[in-house]
């Protein structure tokens, strides 16, 4: 049973949201946060699977909130964020997926867009479709470039893995890296996990951030 948390600072859309996940025989809403500091307190007693979270909260945004809960449970498979947003370039989301967010949903996506996104997430993988990848992630780094790490944070890995790192920042699937490099796909997939494992990373929406926040990928080349 994947057991969910929604945060939301508006009723109806919290209500909305925990209505449709109940439909689900595999999905339980244990808990719905008025705001950020809600969510993290709810977060920290329910334990949940699956953290959906609105950006823009009162008392704690939901970006903030974001970071506690997931540098609360770094490395001991705790709560994962599904960031909710009006419109897919919200300036916000990419700070979110920066905070640790393993992706984001637009909140007037199709109930069956909600459910799939709940079990993707719950299931460790990240919510990055490919043209959203492509679109939003180089967008708001090449316009807001953080901090960015050395090159060298990524001489753990091999010049394969370094090349599988590259196009998965560039917004490929799996499928689509294998066609290209000629590989299997479960052998992509083995690469991306040990790519992660070596950087620490939680999932593939960490793995583009880190990518472009090394420099390995420059925004819009």
């Amino acid at each position: 049973m994947i057991r969910a948390l929604v945060a939301d600072d508006q009723q109806a859309v919290r209500a909305g949201f925990a209505a449709l996940l109940e439909t689900q025989a595999d999905i339980a809403v244990v808990g719905a946060a008025a705001d950020g500091e809600e969510a993290v307190r709810q977060s920290r007693e329910h334990r949940p699977d699956v953290v959906l979270m609105d950006i823009r909260m009162p008392v704690l945004d939901g970006i903030a909130a974001t970071r506690e809960i997931c540098a609360a449970s770094a490395g001991d498979g705790g709560p994962r964020v599904l960031v909710l947003t009006t419109f897919d370039l919200d300036e916000y989301v990419y700070d979110a997926l920066q905070a640790g967010a393993s992706g984001f949903l637009l909140k007037d996506a199709p109930p069956e867009t909600l459910f799939e996104a709940v079990r993707v997430v719950a299931a460790g993988d990240a919510l990055l479709a490919p043209g959203v990848t492509r679109r939003l992630i180089a967008e708001f780094a090449r316009l807001r470039p953080s901090q960015r790490t050395r090159p060298e944070d990524l001489d753990v890995l091999t010049r394969r893995e370094l090349e599988i790192l590259g196009l998965v920042a560039a917004g490929l699937s799996n499928q689509e890296i294998a066609d290209r490099l000629v590989l299997s796909n479960e052998t992509v997939k083995t690469h991306v996990s040990h790519i992660l494992r070596k950087l620490g990373l939680r999932d593939r929406a960490q793995a583009v951030v880190a990518a472009y926040e090394s420099g390995l990928v420059v925004p819009g080349a």
